[in-house]
């Protein structure tokens, strides 16, 4: 084609107030023109005076943008549209004040009790530059369908119960949800003969009613792991089923 895009913008989810700048860069024979667009709800608007390659914008609002580049003889092209996604209500000290775009979670999941059958939500969210994406896990395996902010189950199943947590990661480095448990169907849930095996000193010394349990995936010198974040899963059911107040934190 006459024009091409060399650097498309990119999705942000941020903080309101936040200051930043879509960028789009392309190529052409002749010279080139700018301008820039935004959308909110169902209505579309060109932005006046934005026909630079830079766009300045303060985050007020969740919105979506996308600049449209021509040349002398009547060619254009659009670039993609990116997601400028605004967090109205962030606690007090979210992000850091050094951040430098990695994930911060503004919303975990919470613990669910589904009847079978019946449709189950689970939902976080992140804050990121760029805006992070999203993995779902339950039990400490990688579900491969559940890539949203929103995780969603239309008719559950009994084997669908488990530890569910998310990772919202981007170019600057990952960061997890809590971790929830979620039941389905009715009934009390019973800790397995298997933990009852492999944890017998539980029961003969926990004593307390809150644990603590931390689970270190990431080493400087070392890959990361994936077994801790099964074993923090698995130890959390079998206490919170002994009546235990759990805390579990990851890395």
């Amino acid at each position: 084609t006459a024009i091409a895009i060399t650097e498309q913008p990119v999705s942000i989810s941020v903080p309101v107030g936040y200051s930043f700048t879509l960028r789009c860069r392309a190529q052409g024979r002749t010279s080139l023109q700018y301008q820039w667009f935004r959308q909110y709800q169902s209505d579309c608007h060109l932005i006046p005076g934005a026909t630079n390659q830079d766009l300045p914008i303060i985050a007020e609002q969740t919105q979506l943008y996308t600049c449209r580049v021509n040349d002398f003889h009547r060619n254009a092209v659009f670039s993609d549209w990116v997601k400028v996604e605004v967090h109205q209500c962030v606690a007090r000290g979210l992000p850091p004040q050094l951040w430098r775009g990695e994930p911060v979670i503004v919303l975990n999941p919470s613990k669910q009790r589904v009847e079978v059958g019946q449709p189950l939500q689970l939902q976080c969210a992140a804050m990121g530059v760029p805006a992070p994406t999203y993995q779902w896990y339950r039990n400490g395996n990688l579900l491969e369908q559940q890539k949203r902010k929103k995780l969603w189950i239309t008719h559950t199943k009994v084997s669908d119960s488990g530890t569910y947590l998310c990772c919202a990661s981007n170019s600057h480095g990952e960061h997890w949800t809590n971790a929830v448990d979620v039941h389905i169907g009715g009934g009390e849930i019973l800790p397995s003969a298997e933990h009852l095996q492999l944890f017998p000193l539980v029961f003969v010394l926990a004593t307390g009613k809150i644990a603590l349990l931390v689970g270190n995936n990431c080493y400087q010198h070392h890959p990361d792991l994936m077994a801790p974040v099964r074993d923090v899963f698995e130890l959390s059911c079998l206490l919170e089923h002994l009546g235990f107040q759990v805390v579990s934190l990851l890395d």
